[in-house]
């Protein structure tokens, strides 16, 4: 009998799937990233934990009906980025037009019709990432499309905690400038190749997901250096430094 299955009914095995066509059994890799993240500690050092600073290229920005193509990602261990750890995959989308892709990121037709599809790339990704925090640029955004995705290929939402570089620069910021002129100018821009310009970080080609996580991945080691001379120590204190909660997945 499946495992999914309720009941027999009328001699036919009855499952979930009739009752909810959307319901999925959870994936292997799904699975073992909730076991990763089940006693996870906010209180240690932030040096005791990885990080994998990751950044997707979507065909837009409608949360309905829009998909990830591309998503690019570096290993950070012991608070140092390790270029020879990387993850770049370009991904097939399923109901949008590819040529719109070329509009923006550059991505060709042929690199997406050759592409894997995302119920591919999802393990991969997931066990690239292991029992690492995941940090990116206005990171929401990310977060929400790969949980649009791994709900739809693997049965729910992954566990990786994520922190925002665009809060923690902002927090940074503002907390500098109380500092030194008393306030902020609330219209300034967080926008990554804007802060990576005034904090002279070195620079990427944009619109890539590989060069904006290593871009985003300097200016996370840039801030949290920052921060760490005003006191911050501990995961829980970063995310408070950004006054951002703990975006752990749970479906």
């Amino acid at each position: 009998m499946p495992s999914c299955a309720l009941f027999f009914r009328w001699g036919k095995t009855v499952s979930l799937r009739d009752f909810f066509p959307g319901f999925r059994k959870i994936h292997p890799a799904l699975a073992k990233n909730r076991e990763l993240f089940k006693d996870f500690n906010q209180g240690r050092l932030l040096t005791d934990y990885r990080f994998v600073v990751f950044d997707t290229e979507l065909t837009g920005l409608n949360k309905r009906k829009d998909e990830i193509i591309s998503i690019g990602a570096v290993r950070m261990v012991n608070l140092q980025i390790e270029l020879s750890q990387t993850f770049h995959c370009y991904i097939r989308p399923k109901n949008i037009d590819p040529n719109a892709a070329t509009l923006v990121h550059r991505i060709t037709p042929e690199q997406l019709r050759g592409a894997p599809p995302m119920e591919e790339v999802l393990p991969d990704f997931l066990d690239f990432c292991g029992d690492a925090l995941l940090v990116g640029h206005f990171v929401g955004i990310d977060m929400h499309f790969l949980g649009k995705a791994t709900r739809r290929h693997l049965g729910g939402l992954i566990s990786n905690p994520s922190v925002d570089t665009m809060r923690l620069a902002r927090g940074y910021k503002e907390a500098r400038c109380r500092d030194h002129f008393g306030g902020c100018d609330q219209s300034e821009s967080y926008n990554l190749d804007l802060l990576s310009d005034e904090f002279n970080l070195p620079r990427f080609k944009p619109h890539d997901a590989l060069e904006d996580a290593l871009q985003t991945a300097y200016l996370f080691l840039f801030l949290v250096k920052k921060l760490k001379h005003g006191g911050i120590r501990t995961l829980k204190e970063l995310y408070l430094a950004g006054r951002i909660l703990s975006l752990m997945g749970r479906s």
